[in-house]
């Protein structure tokens, strides 16, 4: 088996024209395509992180075997990695086709059987509930139209969307408020947002879905974690964390799954 990209993916529907924002101009550089995982999965606090993402995505979604998943923004793959693993039939979309190379790469070297194939999160170019599920990580974050994002993967899903977020209620409102400033001076730095719980809760209604779980990572940021570059010290000060109840109050990022109503 291996994995397949189309050599031209359908267009998707009409809208603005995004493709000069940061989201889409970094990854499109085939040294981050290539530097990528390292950069957030290596070292010990990196492993920590792609194991919970991992167990939180496996948990969220359940049994998938002879299910359909689309991975939105699938970037080198990992995610669409692990639900193929678990037996589910994925489709993982993203703008950069340097970040798709890398991700067939890899899916092709562990023999698993993937379509990749280039799209916009703003404009998928798939039928309404054409998929079992859809899950987006690390994009909502970072895309220009977050609601418009998060429409598309309610659009798509039949049942379920798994998506991530960085929250206003945490550290990470800091740093977010420093790379925008940063931005505004001409400083490369990917400028991303954070979200109050509330706004996507509303917007999810809006598709006919409501929120079923959340898991709350760390109190502590991840870039501190990865300063003290050690697994046992950051899950022993976070449990601590935790059992204080900062957890459940300033715990970021977040993920979330939500299920469709049915009326």
């Amino acid at each position: 088996m291996s994995a397949a990209i189309p050599p031209q993916a359908p267009a998707g529907t009409a809208g603005p024209d995004h493709t000069g924002h940061y989201s889409y101009t970094a990854y499109a550089d085939p040294q981050m395509a290539e530097s990528f995982d390292r950069i957030r999965f290596g070292g010990p606090i990196g492993g920590l992180l792609l194991e919970t993402q991992e167990r939180v995505l496996l948990d969220f979604l359940g049994d998938l075997h002879g299910r359909t998943v689309l991975d939105v923004g699938t970037g080198t793959g990992r995610a669409a990695l692990t639900l193929a693993r678990a037996g589910a039939t994925v489709t993982g979309v993203d703008a950069s086709r340097e970040m798709l190379r890398v991700a067939g790469a890899r899916a092709r070297a562990d023999g698993l059987s993937i379509t990749f194939q280039e799209g916009d999160a703003h404009a998928l170019a798939f039928p309404d509930a054409s998929f079992d599920a859809a899950i987006s990580l690390r994009v909502l974050m970072h895309t220009p139209g977050w609601r418009v994002c998060l429409g598309e993967l309610c659009r798509v899903a039949r049942d379920r969307v798994v998506f991530d977020y960085p929250a206003l209620a945490s550290v990470a409102l800091l740093q977010s408020i420093g790379r925008r400033v940063g931005a505004r001076f001409g400083r490369r730095v990917e400028a991303y947002r954070v979200f109050r719980h509330r706004a996507l809760v509303q917007e999810l209604a809006r598709h006919g879905f409501a929120v079923r779980r959340v898991h709350r990572q760390f109190v502590l940021p991840i870039a501190l974690h990865k300063v003290f570059g050690s697994r046992r010290f950051t899950e022993g000060l976070e449990a601590g964390l935790a059992a204080a109840g900062l957890l459940r109050l300033f715990g970021s990022p977040v993920t979330v799954v939500a299920e469709r109503c049915r009326s």
